[in-house]
């Protein structure tokens, strides 16, 4: 069978112009939004990606009419009768599928929900989903092969989430809309693209209050939208994350990026951070200038003891920058810990790195000290998360000699065409099939 990877040179500097994809973690849950609208819905900048891909054909799979107007342009349509049964295979292969619970529960009053797929970093419990759920008045039966919810009307409730989860967060948002009296999610996350999804509920006609901080208040609704209205249209934000990733890739290469339509306050922590690092990130008026020749040198904390990176809810580090910002640390003069508090096997990658001339002590599943700067050699390694194919990418363009990326449908899981959009700004990436 035909295998794709990545054949990558390094030593090339990246330079030049770009514009971030739309944020994944934005259009996954929004899909499971227009569920809930009975209107047509306009997204605008919608990452064309495996994962939002498979959702897309998921919506179509329920009974959602799906147009597509142009490049990263969608209309909806779930005015109809929608199905109450997940596809299996489909859901299988994405994380995101778990957003369609509240929505589908919420329209259908049933849904069973497959046991979701995704990135292999560790234990991804959805108990606070269900939790979260279940006190709004689902009823909630287990299979081997998933979950059933029940729930003939769904009820206000004052819930504390056991966890800032974004995804229970914005299936507890969705849920709520509908449920008879107030609701109050306390414990809410926060991230811009719970943001989102909160705006574009409101904009439906929602009575969402609270936005951006961890306590949510909704109050029930009657419907979202109505057949007799304009189509509602969103415009998901850019991805920070792949922000991030500009950032490290131009720095560690040594070339001056232009990165466009950035929003600054997104990126404030990723910015912080990267400064500790020895990383320059520049305002401009329509995004940001990373510049060539960056110090790339660890500030120590007081005293010099050795610093430490780690993730934490909105505003704080992304548990999802962690990969890259461990891979970016390698080639800083320094020393830095890298603490993973989320998921225990996130920072199992690491050898891959190793093996290609890091210096890396990993102390247990969430901690590991980097010490820099090392030169890096080519390798062949594997990707086992999206998050990871991005960090190996960073550390293949960085390095002596050449480099293979397998397992790259990771990669293509969370970021559009990566390899051709490097190749634009002058990296050495080939998409090889043999």
């Amino acid at each position: 069978m035909a295998e794709t990877f990545f054949r990558i040179k390094g030593k090339n500097p990246i330079s030049g112009t770009i514009t971030p994809q739309g944020n994944k973690n934005e259009a996954l849950p929004l899909l499971g939004a227009v569920c809930l609208v009975k209107a047509d819905v306009i997204l605008e900048n919608v990452p064309m990606i495996a994962d939002v891909l498979n959702l897309i054909e998921v919506l179509s799979l329920l009974g959602v009419k799906v147009t597509k107007l142009a490049e990263g342009k969608f209309k909806f349509n779930a005015s109809g009768t929608l199905s109450s049964d997940l596809p299996t295979e489909l859901c299988s292969k994405l994380r995101g599928a778990v957003t369609l619970a509240a929505p589908i529960l919420a329209r259908t009053g049933r849904v069973f929900l497959p046991r979701p797929g995704g990135d292999k970093i560790g234990r991804r419990r959805i108990d606070t989903h269900l939790l979260a759920l279940e006190a709004l008045g689902a009823i909630i039966e287990i299979f081997p092969d998933g979950y059933e919810l029940k729930a003939n009307r769904l009820s206000g409730r004052d819930i504390l989430l056991d966890e800032t989860s974004v995804t229970a967060t914005e299936n507890a948002v969705m849920a709520a809309c509908f449920a008879e009296g107030r609701t109050i999610i306390r414990n809410a996350a926060s991230e811009p693209h719970v943001q989102g999804l909160c705006r574009f509920l409101n904009a439906a006609g929602a009575k969402i209050t609270g936005i951006g901080s961890n306590v949510l208040v909704i109050d029930q609704i009657s419907e979202l939208g109505s057949s007799n209205q304009e189509p509602l249209v969103h415009r998901i934000g850019s991805d920070y994350l792949e922000v991030g990733s500009f950032i490290s890739l131009a720095a560690l290469t040594r070339g001056e990026l232009f990165i466009k339509d950035v929003n600054l306050e997104d990126i404030r922590m990723i910015r912080m951070v990267y400064s500790r690092l020895g990383i320059e990130v520049r305002p401009q008026e329509d995004g940001i200038l990373v510049p060539s020749g960056q110090k790339l040198e660890i500030s120590p904390d007081f005293h010099g003891a050795t610093p430490k990176i780690d993730d934490s809810p909105w505003p704080g580090f992304p548990a999802d920058m962690t990969s890259v910002a461990l891979v970016t640390a390698t080639q800083c003069k320094g020393t830095v810990m890298i603490h993973e508090k989320l998921f225990e096997s996130r920072l199992f990658f690491v050898d891959n790195i190793i093996a290609m001339g890091a210096q890396i002590i990993l102390c247990d599943p969430h901690r590991a000290i980097v010490i820099g700067p090392n030169k890096l050699y080519g390798q062949r390694v594997a990707s086992p998360d999206i998050r990871a194919g991005m960090a190996m990418i960073l550390a293949a363009l960085c390095a002596e000699g050449t480099s293979e990326i397998h397992n790259i449908v990771q990669v293509d899981r969370g970021f559009e065409r990566i390899d051709e959009r490097l190749r634009n700004l002058g990296a050495d990436i080939l998409r090889v099939q043999e």
